[in-house]
């Protein structure tokens, strides 16, 4: 018979990366936004041990027009956000909110 611990230091370890509030309604604002100009029509939010991403949709049967991933950088507790625009990996920043104002100002059309 073999036993396993199941105390809360084994279970640091399988623990998942997840959006802060504030983080999330930062992301959740510039998608609204994104929607009222007719620039995104659906998201996904995908979690996992190493990165949480969230991810931009034109259309709902393509790939993702952007994904916003934040990440671990090392061992720290300092994430890193990374904006990735279609296959590309373009922009890496520790300031979501820098990254959030960068997002939009891609998506603002200028109309005639």
């Amino acid at each position: 018979m073999s036993m396993i611990s199941l105390t809360s230091s084994s279970s640091n370890h399988n623990s998942k990366l997840y959006f802060s509030k504030y983080e999330l309604n930062l992301i959740l604002s510039c998608y609204s936004f994104g929607v009222s100009i007719g620039s995104w029509k659906d998201y996904s939010i995908n979690y996992n041990n190493q990165e949480a991403k969230f991810c931009f949709y034109k259309h709902t049967l393509v790939s993702p027009e952007y994904a916003l991933i934040k990440y671990k950088k090392n061992k720290k507790n300092k994430f890193t956000y990374r904006l990735k625009i279609g296959e590309k990996n373009n922009k890496d920043m520790e300031n979501i909110d820098k990254l959030i104002t960068y997002l939009k100002r891609k998506n603002i059309k200028i109309v005639k």
